[in-house]
Formats: structure tokens, sequence, C-alpha cells
């Protein structure tokens, strides 16, 4: 009689434990996020019935059994971000973590190879800032000098001859902020406490290079602004370093549109070339005043390590397609096919 009472006793529990490890799991694998708020003054326990209203929960008791179980509590108000494939582990643990969810967050993506033209429209079109307000703020003296005490890869380099000081320094990515009242500061600092984290992993290459940092980074915004396949930065890397051991100008188209306050794409290149500017490689002897967009890691590391190669010129089309030539005379035999198709960006 024992011996069956144990049995069932034993089949009891495994039954149960099977019942309760089924309603404290997943109700699907809808993945999908629901906004759950908790307000103040409610518990684990208040809150199951609006659980299992809202489908992210199979079994109010089950889960008010979890909780006394486990002795779960210190919940906090907040909204929270929920979905049916949490079973109440899940749900439990995300709630105890407090509530790091804000519905008014906004996410902003700086492309590579962005101006601080372009950067600044992204922000008026994104935030209460506007265009204007971001480009006077890039360029303000005081505000300016500040950053420069703040960041080791920023100095006085940057404010000689430059349209905007911290051009080139604003990393290129994917950000979040609390709200689209984000101030033009905010957005910076977090540009360019990016860049200083990408830049301190190559600090050592930096500081061994021919080049200062401003100059690599010049260089870098050319090959960027030049370029869409990160697979021709090294050679256009070593274009441009070895038309400078020659003597040679670098003639960067990118550059002349900058020079002359043009975006490359949207606009005519026209006279640009024959502008008078600090920027302008067909002009000036050497590397410009400083970056002419704002470079990703790949084009940085291509000035640090270009190609081996033997190309004195490249050229880009429409679609940013490149090509390299050896000499002059296939660089504009290169040039006449592209005028001829309708493809070049020049007139």
């Amino acid at each position: 009689m024992i011996g069956i009472l144990v049995i069932l006793f034993a089949v009891f529990i495994i039954i149960g434990g099977t019942i309760y490890k089924i309603n404290i799991g997943k109700v699907s694998n809808n993945s999908e996020l629901v906004e759950f708020e908790v307000k103040a003054g409610q518990t684990f326990s208040g809150i199951g019935s609006e659980l299992k209203k809202q489908n992210l929960i199979k079994s109010e008791f089950f889960y008010k059994l979890y909780i006394k179980l486990y002795k779960v509590d210190g919940l906090e108000a907040g909204k929270y971000l929920l979905s049916e494939n949490m079973d109440v582990k899940k749900i439990v643990e995300t709630l105890s973590d407090g509530s790091t969810y804000n519905p008014d967050t906004i996410t902003i993506t700086f492309r590579e190879g962005l101006s601080m033209k372009q950067i600044a429209e992204i922000i008026e079109n994104n935030t209460v800032n506007k265009e204007e307000e971001v480009l006077k703020r890039a360029k303000d003296t005081k505000y300016i000098d500040s950053l420069i005490k703040k960041y080791w890869f920023l100095n006085d380099n940057i404010k000689k001859d430059t349209y905007y000081p911290i051009e080139g320094y604003l990393f290129p990515d994917t950000y979040q902020f609390v709200n689209e009242k984000v101030t033009i500061e905010e957005i910076f600092t977090k540009m360019l406490d990016q860049m200083e984290k990408k830049l301190e992993s190559i600090r050592k290459e930096i500081e061994n290079n021919d080049y200062s940092l401003h100059e690599i980074i010049t260089l870098a915004s050319m090959i960027q602004s030049e370029g869409n396949n990160v697979d021709d930065f090294e050679k256009m890397a070593s274009v441009f370093l070895t038309r400078l051991k020659k003597n040679m100008k670098l003639q960067s188209c990118a550059s002349a549109y900058y020079g002359d306050h043009k975006i490359m794409g949207r606009e005519e290149l026209g006279n640009s070339f024959q502008k008078e500017n600090d920027y302008n490689t067909y002009v000036v002897d050497g590397i410009p005043a400083g970056p002419i967009s704002n470079p990703g890691m790949e084009a940085i590391h291509s000035v640090l390590y270009p190609a081996n190669s033997d190309y004195l010129y490249f050229a880009s089309d429409k679609n940013m397609k490149v090509y390299f030539s050896k000499t002059l005379k296939e660089h504009e035999n290169t040039i006449a096919q592209l005028r001829k198709a309708g493809n070049w960006y020049g007139s």
C-alpha cells in the first residue's frame, strides 16, 4: 500500500511539475515587442491580470505561483518591452532590471563620407535643431577650443583655414538619443566619443606614421568621398601617397567640390577645378587644409596600410566606381570614355 502511495505521489509530482513548466513557458513564438506599462505602486503579483490580458503569460495562477516560489519583489514603475515568446522567467527578469525603454528615443544614422553640411541636414530632419544652428556650432571658436582640451586627437591644426574644424572627426555610425530635443553638443559629443574609441585602437600606428593625424584623416576623407567600394581604398591611398612623394598635385574632384561649397552627386562640378581655396587639390600643393567629409575606419586604415601599386591616377564615375591608371594617357582615355557615356562628374 505504501509503495502504491509513493508511486502515486511521484506521478503526481511529475504531472504537476510538467503542468507548471508548461504554464510558465512562452505563450507563442511571436517575438514582436509590445509596450507594457507598470504604474506606481503596482507589485509583481498585482500585474498578473494585465499580463494575461495582453497575452504575455499563459496562466495568471501559475505566474503568481512563480512569483511566490521565487519571492520576487522590487517592481519599478515604467514602460517595458515584452513579447509572447518570453517565458515567465524572462518576463520577471526584464521587469526586475528596471525600465530602460523610452518611446521618445530617436535613432539617427550618419553614413560614411557625409560632409558637415550633410550631417547638419540630417540633424535638422531628425531633431528640433536647425541646420544653420548646427553649422554655426561646428565652427564656434570657444566651443572648438573646449573640444581640443577634451580630446587627445584634436589640436589647433583643425582650426587652420578649415571651414568646419571638427569636419572629419564626427565618426559615422548609428546613434540613439533620448528624444528629438537632443542638443547639438550632445550629438557631437557622442560622435566624437566614438571617434576617440576607434582611434585609440590604432593610436600606435598613427603615432608611428610619417603624416600627422590631421593629415591622415584628411586623406581618408578624400578616399571616402571619391570611392564607394572599400576594396578600392588601399589602392586609392597608394595613389595619393605616391603623388605626394613625387610632389604631384593630388587632384581630387571631391576636394574641388568641397572647396567650392558643393555636394558631390548633387551639383555639377563646373569651374570648381579652377577655384582658389585651401581645399581644392587641383590648385593647392600637397594635402589640403583639412578633411572634406567624415570617413569610416576602412578609409582611415587604408592610409595607414596602403596597397603596393604603380598607379598614379584614378577616376570615379557617377556610380562611384573607381578606375585606376598608371599613366596620364590611360587616365585621360578613361575620362574620355566616361564623358562619352555621360558618366563623368565634370564637364
